[in-house]
């Protein structure tokens, strides 16, 4: 990055109201065929212009062509049935009636290449894609084949690397996976969620990425948040073994949050995603608001590690909502930024 404090949107942004019921989250599409198919792009298009104006660094596609951040790649394998359902504990904090796992998993063609490609076409700047994490999309199914997580997530790890090298070529710099199944099941993170992860990256050449948050701003993920107490330190359970990892990039919640940010100090050497924005409320930051949250991660990160984000998607915020906060998080970035002028040349 030829930018300090470069900055970016976590994930999902909101859609447009013509092609999605908006704020709400993973809101069935409102077209069909061909018209969806335009539709998408056409959303992917408004996406991007909102990033550029709002003077983000890096373009994210905003999740504007999927409907749910893991399913929609699910979808597409072999050896998944979403006919058979079965009620699962997700995060192992709210019911949800999921698909089933029936055979040996595979990937018949490529997912997201084809967006990947037009997200490339629409802009010279550096793009990022989010692709669900192993462990994750373990947690969003009942598995009725191989009945062992760790098995599957292999599985799945090795289906994601074939879906990331191709997305690679077609000239994204950042590949994200997001895994908040690490902020829930620590054991199994250090036992072997990490090392599926590093199965996910391999041979990747581009920067890669981990986003772990504690969720989208709704009703089961605020009533968990409340249960955790004045300190959420769930990040120090997995942090020691996160640094030793190859990811490069390691993307958290900050802003509003009860995690102490001391904490980043357990994976200093990584490049940090720090969450500046608030998504779990609809206040819009101040610059100022935003800069201090980056003055204060700077005491833990060195500052060309250091790239300002959001702390989740915004895909169940107004459009409205989350075009300010951009710009707060744009604007927060740039006063630090001139602060340190002097100290970096770029």
């Amino acid at each position: 990055m030829q930018t300090l404090f470069p900055t970016s949107t976590t994930g999902s942004l909101p859609k447009p109201s013509w092609i999605a019921e908006p704020e709400k989250l993973w809101s069935p599409w409102k077209l069909q065929g061909s018209e969806l198919t335009y539709g998408k792009l056409d959303a992917l298009r408004v996406s991007i212009q909102e990033q550029q104006n709002a003077g983000l660094d890096i373009i994210c596609d905003g999740e504007q062509t999927r409907q749910h951040f893991v399913t929609t790649f699910i979808e597409q394998l072999d050896g998944v049935d979403f006919e058979q359902r079965e009620t699962v504990k997700i995060r192992d904090r709210y019911d949800a009636s999921v698909p089933t796992v029936v055979g040996s998993v595979s990937r018949p063609k490529p997912v997201f290449i084809e967006d990947a490609k037009f997200l490339r076409q629409q802009t010279t700047q550096p793009i990022k894609w989010a692709l669900p994490g192993p462990m994750t999309m373990v947690d969003t199914l009942y598995d009725a084949h191989y009945k062992d997580r760790e098995t599957l997530a292999w599985e799945f790890a090795k289906l994601l690397n074939q879906e990331a090298k191709e997305i690679e070529a077609a000239g994204v710099d950042i590949i994200q996976f997001d895994e908040p199944a690490f902020n829930v099941f620590f054991d199994e993170v250090n036992a072997w969620g990490i090392t599926c992860l590093e199965k996910a990256i391999e041979g990747l050449k581009c920067e890669t990425a981990v986003h772990i948050c504690y969720g989208y701003g709704i009703k089961a993920n605020n009533d968990w948040k409340k249960s955790l107490g004045s300190e959420w330190r769930q990040y120090e359970e997995i942090f020691p073994k996160l640094q030793q990892s190859h990811i490069d990039i390691v993307s958290l919640e900050c802003q509003n949050s009860h995690v102490p940010i001391e904490l980043i100090e357990l994976i200093r050497g990584k490049k940090v995603m720090v969450g500046s924005i608030d998504v779990a409320s609809d206040t819009i930051e101040t610059p100022e608001e935003v800069a201090a949250t980056i003055r204060e991660a700077l005491k833990y990160v060195d500052a060309d590690k250091l790239y300002p984000t959001t702390n989740c998607g915004m895909a169940p915020l107004s459009r409205e909502v989350a075009r300010d906060k951009l710009n707060a998080l744009s604007a927060g970035a740039a006063i630090v930024r001139a602060e340190l002028a002097s100290t970096y040349t770029y």
